[in-house]
C-alpha cells in the first residue's frame, strides 16, 4: 500500500468505447475458454496427481492464458490475517463474488522470525494456502517481495535485521543482500514449484513492492529480479507501483503493473509508456477502502462509489486486483505504523483490518461484496454464472465473565539484563511486546522526567505505584513525578506499537528506551530490563501480593468459561483501558479505550466446546474484572 493515495470514485464508463463490439464477445468467448482449461482442470485433477501445466504470457493488450485473451478479476486476501481453519471458506466467497484469481504478500517476519530460523508451518504455510487455492479453481498473483508494507510491523522486515550493524534494509548493502538472498531460496523452495509454468496457479510473483515511492536505483531492482531467478521463479514477473510513482518503480522488460487508480486511459497511458507501447494492463491494487488507526475515525466508502470504477476496468478489458478484499485481523503485535517525520504524529494501525471490505473481518459478505458482485456478473462467460453466496457465519454473546485470577505483571517478571544505559529491543533480542526498564534513584525531590526518542508508548511507576504514560503519538516525552525520600524504585514500561511500515523511516524502527532517561538534569544510570515478548499467552505463575488497584500497576487476569456450541464473538473491551488478550493461547491483538476498535474478533474456530481461557493485558484499569462479549464488532467508536 502506498501511504497517502487519494481515493479512486469517479467512473469513466466512456472507456468502454475502446473496445469494439467484436472485441468485446471474443473477450467473453476467451474468457470462457481460459476458464474452462484453467479452473475445470485444476478441479479435475486428484490431489496427489501432478496438475496440467499452462503457459501464461503477455500479450500486446491483454494476458495470454494458453495461447487466449485472460482477464484477471482478483482479490487480495493474506493467509497470517485469517485463521487457517477458514481459509477454504474465504476463498469460497472469493469465487461467489466472482473474482478468478487472489493475491497475496508473502510475509518475510513470519517466515524467519530468527535468523535461519525458518516457519512454513500452520496459519504460515503458504504453499498449503496456495495449493488451496488452485483446488478451489482459483489463480492466484503472488507478492513474495521481502518488503510488503501491508500495514504490517516494519514492513513484513523481521525486526533482526536491525540487529546488524550497518546493514540497510531496500539497499544493495551486502548484508541486507545475503539476508535477503537466504531468504528468498527458502521461499522458492516452497513456492517456485507452483508458478503455472509447472502446473501451478501462480500466473505472476511481483518483484520488489511500490519502490518507486522510496527510491528509484534500477541496479536494486534488477538485483532483486536476478535474486528471483536464482530462487526459482522462472515464471512472468512484474512491479507495481503508485500512478505517479511508476517510471521510477519500474524495470525495463517487466511488466509495470499500476496502483490507486480505476481510469483506463490514464492506466493505458502509463503502462504504454513504461512498456515499450504495449499491454497487458494490471491494477495491481485497488483500493475499495481503507485502514484504521488508533484515535481516528474507522474509514467507510459507500460501494456505489466504488462499482461505476470497477465496472470501467472490467469494460476495457483490463485486469484488476482489490486490495483488500478481505482483511482479516492483524493478530498478535504484527500492525505497523505510518510516520512521515518532523511535526507528524506516529500512527500505529489497529489489530483489525477490516478495511471496510467486501468481505467483513470475520468473512461475511457485506452491501459492498453484492454490489461489486453485481458489476462482476455482467462480465461473465455465457452459461458461466456465479455460484451462491455462503450463509453468514453465526455469531452470539457469551454470559460476562468475572476475569478473578489476578495479579500485577511486576510480580511476573523474568530475570533482568543489566546495563549501564538503557538497551533498545534489538540490543536486547526482542522482537515485540513489552520492555519493564528498572532503575533505583535518589528521592527526596520533585522531578522532571524525559524520555529522549521513546518508541512507543510507557507506563511510568515509582516504587510500583503508576504516576503516569508517555504516547509518542501525542510527542510526549516527559513528565513531572514526586520522588519520595530515600531510594525510589523507578520503572518505565514500554510498549512496540508497531514499526514503522512505510517510507524512508523504514530506517529508523528501534523499539524502546532508544537513547536515555534524565531526572531533572541527570542522566539516570544502571538499569535492568525485563523482557515481556508475550511470544506465548502469560501464565499467572506468581500469585498478587496486592489488590491489584492499589498500585494501579499493570495488571494480568485471566478465567475460564465454557461454551457449549462454538460461533464467532467479539471480547467488548469498552470498559478497559489499554492491553491485549487472549484466548486459549491466541493473541487476538491489542485493544485501547481511544478507538476506534472496540472489539477483538474471536473466531469460532479458537473455541472449544466445553472449557476455554481468557488472559488479559490490562495497563490502565487494573481494578476492571468483568468482560462481556457481543455478536457483531465496534470499529467506529472514538473515545479521545
Amino acid at each position: 500500500m502506498a501511504e497517502g493515495l487519494d481515493r479512486v470514485v469517479a467512473a469513466q464508463l466512456t472507456e468502454s468505447q475502446v473496445l469494439t463490439n467484436h472485441m468485446h464477445v471474443a473477450m467473453r468467448k476467451s474468457f470462457l475458454q481460459a476458464l474452462l482449461l484453467g479452473g475445470l482442470s485444476l478441479c479435475s485433477v486428484p490431489a496427489r496427481a501432478q496438475a496440467p501445466k499452462h503457459t501464461f504470457a503477455l500479450g500486446s493488450e491483454h494476458f495470454l492464458l494458453d495461447g487466449q485473451p485472460f482477464q484477471m478479476i482478483s482479490g487480495e486476501l493474506h493467509y497470517p490475517r485469517i485463521p487457517r481453519e477458514v481459509w477454504r471458506a474465504r476463498l469460497k466467497m472469493a469465487k461467489a463474488m466472482g473474482l478468478n484469481t487472489i493475491g497475496t504478500y508473502v510475509f518475510w517476519n513470519a517466515h524467519e522470525p530468527q535468523p535461519g530460523k525458518y516457519d512454513f508451518s500452520g496459519n504460515h504455510d503458504v504453499a498449503a494456502f496456495v495449493k488451496m487455492a488452485q483446488e478451489e479453481g482459483l489463480w492466484v498473483v503472488l507478492r513474495p517481495s521481502p518488503y510488503v508494507c501491508a500495514e504490517w510491523e516494519f514492513g513484513g522486515y523481521p525486526y533482526w535485521l536491525q540487529t546488524v550493524p550497518g546493514l540497510k534494509v531496500r539497499s544493495q548493502e551486502p548484508q541486507f543482500v545475503a539476508a535477503y538472498r537466504r531468504y528468498i531460496q527458502a521461499v522458492g523452495k516452497q513456492l517456485a514449484p507452483l508458478q503455472v509454468n509447472h502446473g501451478g496457479p501462480v500466473l505472476l510473483v511481483q518483484v520488489e513492492n511500490e519502490y518507486g515511492s522510496y527510491g528509484n536505483d534500477k541496479a536494486y531492482l534488477a538485483l532483486n529480479k536476478k535474486l528471483f531467478e536464482e530462487a526459482g521463479f522462472d515464471g512472468l514477473l512484474y512491479t507495481c507501483d503508485p500512478v505517479k510513482d511508476v517510471a521510477d518503480g519500474h524495470l525495463p522488460a517487466l511488466l509495470p503493473a499500476v496502483n490507486g487508480t480505476d481510469k483506463p486511459s490514464q492506466i493505458r497511458q502509463l503502462v504504454r509508456a513504461n512498456h515499450s507501447g504495449k499491454g497487458p494492463y494490471y491494477v495491481a491494487e485497488w483500493y475499495p477502502a481503507w485502514f484504521d488507526w488508533w484515535g481516528t475515525p474507522h474509514h467507510t466508502v459507500p460501494a456505489e462509489k466504488y462499482t461505476p470504477g470497477l465496472d470501467s476496468v472490467l469494460q476495457a478489458g483490463m485486469s484488476i486486483n482489490m486490495y483488500m478484499f478481505h482483511g482479516g485481523t492483524t493478530r498478535g503485535f504484527m500492525n505497523g505504523a505510518n510516520y512521515k517525520g518532523g511535526t507528524s504524529n506516529y500512527e500505529p494501525q489497529i489489530s483489525s483490518y477490516d478495511y471496510d471490505a467486501p468481505l467483513d473481518e470475520a468473512g461475511n459478505a457485506t452491501p459492498k461484496f453484492h454490489a461489486f458482485r453485481q458489476v462482476i456478473a455482467k462480465y461473465r462467460p455465457a452459461g458461466q454464472p456465479l455460484p451462491p453466496v455462503p450463509t453468514a457465519r453465526p455469531a452470539a454473546a457469551l454470559p460476562a465473565l468475572q476475569l478473578g485470577r489476578a495479579a500485577s505483571l511486576l510480580s511476573q517478571l523474568p530475570a533482568p539484563v543489566a546495563s549501564p544505559t538503557p538497551l533498545t529491543f534489538e540490543a536486547l533480542k526482542q522482537d515485540y511486546g513489552f520492555v519493564l526498564y528498572r532503575a533505583t534513584v535518589p528521592g527526596g525531590s520533585t522531578q522532571t522526567l524525559k524520555i529522549t526518542d521513546l518508541r512507543d508508548y510507557a507506563v511510568v511507576l515509582v516504587n510500583g505505584q503508576r504516576v503516569g504514560t508517555l504516547d509518542r503519538r501525542l510527542r510526549q516525552d516527559s513528565l513531572q513525578v514526586a520522588l519520595p525520600a530515600g531510594s525510589v524504585q523507578l520503572d518505565i514500561l514500554v510498549e512496540n506499537m508497531g514499526r514503522i511500515n512505510f517510507g524512508k523511516y523504514l530506517l529508523e524502527n528501534t523499539k524502546g528506551i532508544t537513547q536515555s532517561v534524565r531526572l531533572g538534569r541527570q542522566e539516570v544510570k544502571n538499569w535492568r530490563m525485563y523482557r515481556l515478548p508475550f511470544s506465548q499467552a502469560p501464565a499467572l505463575t506468581k500469585p498478587a501480593t496486592q489488590r491489584p488497584a492499589a498500585t494501579a500497576a499493570p495488571v494480568l487476569r485471566s478465567t475460564t468459561f465454557s461454551v457449549a456450541q462454538p460461533a464467532d464473538t467479539y471480547l467488548d473491551m469498552r470498559a478497559w483501558g489499554k492491553g491485549c488478550a487472549w484466548v486459549n493461547g491466541h493473541n487476538l491483538g491489542r485493544y485501547w479505550a481511544i478507538g476506534p476498535q472496540q472489539t477483538l474478533y474471536v473466531p469460532a474456530e479458537w473455541l472449544k466446546k466445553g472449557k476455554n481461557e481468557v488472559t488479559v493485558l490490562e495497563l490502565l484499569k487494573p481494578d476492571q474484572a468483568t468482560l462481556t462479549t457481543l455478536d457483531h464488532p465496534i470499529l467506529n467508536e472514538l473515545r479521545p
